[in-house]
């Protein structure tokens, strides 16, 4: 006899984004290490004190970070990427209905204030760096920085 599976209709739902990541997700492994304590303050002047709210910086940055360590190279792909990817929205902290920028949005942001600021290519070094001490990441064809 064919089975039949039919979705229940419930009005509530117990489910827990962190119990559907699995334990040795790189991300997760990633996120151990990651510390984003005070990207607001720095990235704080870059700002305009009027019109409407921007997309959280510390978004920005899990997001980033989502794209360059699963090889996401387009903004747009990397936005719908993280409204599906249930591990990628754990990343992002944004739970099961945060809502993902849009990509334009997030190009804007991205190749504007973060550009400007410093700030990218000090968070990815620091990152690397403790991925590499950690093993998560090997140095192939990564270029030698002098001492």
């Amino acid at each position: 006899m064919m089975g039949f599976q039919a979705a229940p209709a419930q009005l509530f739902y117990d489910f827990s984004l962190d119990e559907h990541v699995p334990a040795d997700h790189l991300l997760r492994r990633i996120d151990h290490h990651l510390d984003l304590e005070g990207i607001r303050t720095q990235l704080k002047p870059y700002y305009s004190s009027t019109g409407r709210p921007s997309i959280d910086p510390d978004l920005m940055m899990r997001m980033l970070i989502v794209g360059y360590s699963m090889g996401i190279r387009s903004e747009r792909r990397l936005c719908e990427e993280v409204h599906l990817n249930l591990a990628y929205r754990w990343f992002c902290r944004l739970g099961l209905d945060g809502k993902v920028p849009d990509h334009s949005s997030f190009s804007k942001n991205r190749h504007g204030r973060f550009r400007q600021s410093d700030i990218l290519r000090h968070l990815f070094e620091t990152v690397v760096e403790r991925c590499l001490a950690q093993g998560l990441v090997g140095a192939e064809g990564l270029p030698s920085t002098p001492a």
